[in-house]
């Protein structure tokens, strides 16, 4: 498998769980920590939290290794590397309060809804 289809696993995991304003920005020749990166929030701790834990278990159940997560027991702004996709999964005041779309705009979009349909 290859990053586009990573890109799609962490994508739908994250839609499954009902993850708020989900954006997929394309990092290539931008940034060297990733091809793509998933930015989502969650409304409450626990939702961020089973937002993190479907992306990592459905990477994993396709032979995916998690490289590192990091922030799940704050659950404030999780980070799930995935290596060539990297998932922020924010709780909602922690996502108006970065920016990171806004930091990363440069990056395009990569229009995920037509793909995942």
């Amino acid at each position: 498998m290859n990053e586009v289809e990573l890109l799609k696993i962490a994508y739908t995991a994250a839609d499954d769980k009902r993850a708020d304003d989900i954006v997929a920005l394309n990092m290539k020749g931008i940034s060297l920590i990733a091809d793509y990166f998933i930015i989502c929030h969650g409304n409450s701790d626990k939702q961020v939290q089973a937002i993190a834990k479907e992306v990592k278990d459905r990477a994993e159940e396709e032979g995916y290794a998690i490289k590192r997560m990091e922030g799940y027991d704050e659950a404030r702004w999780v980070l799930v590397d995935l290596g060539d996709v990297v998932v922020h999964i924010f709780h909602r005041e922690e996502r108006d309060y970065y920016k990171l779309e806004k930091l990363w705009g440069d990056a395009p979009l990569e229009d995920m809804a037509s793909s995942i349909n």
